[in-house]
């Protein structure tokens, strides 16, 4: 695999370098503390180049953390501290996987040592470290080169996936972690489609889903200003085109930020009401409906509480989940997020799809997915719920539905619910679970 587009032009130097440290620091001490640090101001404060360089670097040694690790520990005898840590990863991340010059990234970390007292002590330690692996992969032993499945994820993680899944499947699981992941759109429609594949460079997953090998900002790309397609994962747009045409169907999307799905529902024909309980993201929502032509009632609600006593043929809970499937693009979930995040976000997901079953009309459908891996957050919820709720039934899906909708068929489990694992499709894809749920047609609570 070729390395990514992170050459380092003149200007950009130390001051990218520290913000990568401080994007890292952020994204390993809680869940959310990527997106806020490159919300900061002081980050906002760097110059374009700088902030892309620092994000680019962050990105990718949050990707190889593990494996960076591992090559760490083999080096040391006794464990300096955090911030020698993190300066190791520093350079090794540049050495390993970026378009830096060796010697730049060495002087560069070097550099960066001097500055403090609780690290200007272990320069030479740095120093030695990195041109180890230098002469290492000279001699054609680089430890950064072939991955070990096994360390690039937290072991508690791949230990929980290689139960639920088994050890081949948590294994290609991992390694989908060192491919960089291109980006899918979803179309309004799919002669649009069709119109602008070859502009977009794209390979056709389903009827209106598109994979582009684009790279760059979307905005300059083909259609975008048209507003006839969005970005969204194959994976994220599964749920709502497994349901077909949705002509004459009124549909509640619960949890609707960032409106990936929102979108779909009304290019199938629905009306739908679209919740989320944060003003920002209901604002972006707002902002993908102006652009791409559609309306939706909108309302800045938490999907629980919402007081409203309408009846929906089609109820889709996005619920709120650990997002463990969503690595390949943000794998700073892997670091963040603690075993009792799982169980914490489970006891929500019990009650949302309690309230959710309530807004369900006679006949109608729950569509429940999450972007989790863990079995907390999907197949167990599901069911549970079937056992409280007795006038709601498991729809079965098959193989043949998946493929008519762009799922491989291997995501498609015996009890006839999707459990999407992120290596099942060339190129990858996010982590899925998807569950469709009929109320019967003559039976309320």
């Amino acid at each position: 695999m070729s390395k990514p587009d992170t050459s380092e032009s003149p200007d950009i130097g130390m001051k990218a370098r520290i913000a990568a440290l401080d994007l890292i620091r952020a994204a390993q001490a809680k869940r959310s503390g990527f997106d806020e640090a490159v919300a900061n101001p002081a980050f906002l404060a760097l110059s374009e180049g700088e902030r892309s360089f620092a994000r680019a670097m962050a990105l990718l040694l949050l990707r190889r953390l593990g494996q960076i690790d591992h090559v760490i520990d083999k080096r040391l005898k006794k464990e300096p501290n955090d911030e020698v840590i993190d300066l190791l990863r520093l350079g090794l991340v540049q050495i390993g996987y970026m378009n830096v010059p060796d010697f730049a990234a060495v002087s560069t970390t070097v550099k960066l040592a001097e500055r403090t007292n609780a690290t200007r002590p272990y320069k030479g330690l740095i120093n030695a470290i990195l041109r180890g692996v230098l002469r290492d992969r000279a001699a054609g032993r680089d430890p950064l080169t072939k991955p070990d499945a096994t360390k690039l994820v937290p072991d508690w993680l791949f230990q929980r996936w290689k139960i639920a899944y088994g050890e081949d499947e948590a294994r290609g699981m991992a390694l989908v972690l060192t491919e960089e992941p291109a980006t899918d759109l979803s179309f309004k429609t799919a002669p649009d489609m069709a119109r602008l594949q070859e502009a977009l460079q794209g390979e056709a997953l389903a009827p209106s889903v598109l994979r582009s090998s684009l790279r760059g900002d979307v905005r300059d790309w083909a259609g975008y200003g048209e507003g006839v397609w969005w970005v969204q994962d194959a994976s994220a747009s599964t749920p709502v085109n497994l349901l077909g045409d949705l002509t004459d169907k009124t549909v509640i999307d619960l949890c609707a930020a960032p409106g990936g799905k929102t979108l779909q529902l009304l290019a199938a024909g629905a009306t739908v009401v679209a919740l989320d309980r944060s003003k920002n993201r209901l604002k972006r929502i707002d902002e993908n409906l102006a652009r791409i032509g559609y309306q939706a009632e909108l309302h800045m609600a938490d999907a629980e509480g919402f007081d409203d006593s309408r009846k929906f043929d089609i109820v889709l809970l996005d619920a709120p989940c650990s997002a463990t499937g969503t690595y390949r693009r943000q794998p700073d979930v892997l670091w963040a997020t603690r075993p009792a995040d799982i169980a914490k976000l489970a006891d929500v997901q019990h009650r949302l799809l309690d309230s959710a079953a309530d807004r369900v009309a006679n006949g109608g459908e729950l569509v429940y997915c999450t972007c989790s891996l863990e079995r907390e957050e999907g197949e167990t919820q599901v069911l549970a719920f079937l056992r409280r709720h007795k006038d709601f039934e498991l729809v079965k899906m098959t193989p043949e539905d998946a493929a008519a909708h762009g799922a491989p068929a291997a995501s498609v489990r015996p009890e006839g619910w999707l459990r999407l694992l992120p290596h099942q499709r060339s190129g990858g894809q996010d982590g899925f679970f998807i569950a469709r749920l009929k109320r019967s047609p003559s039976r309320q609570g």
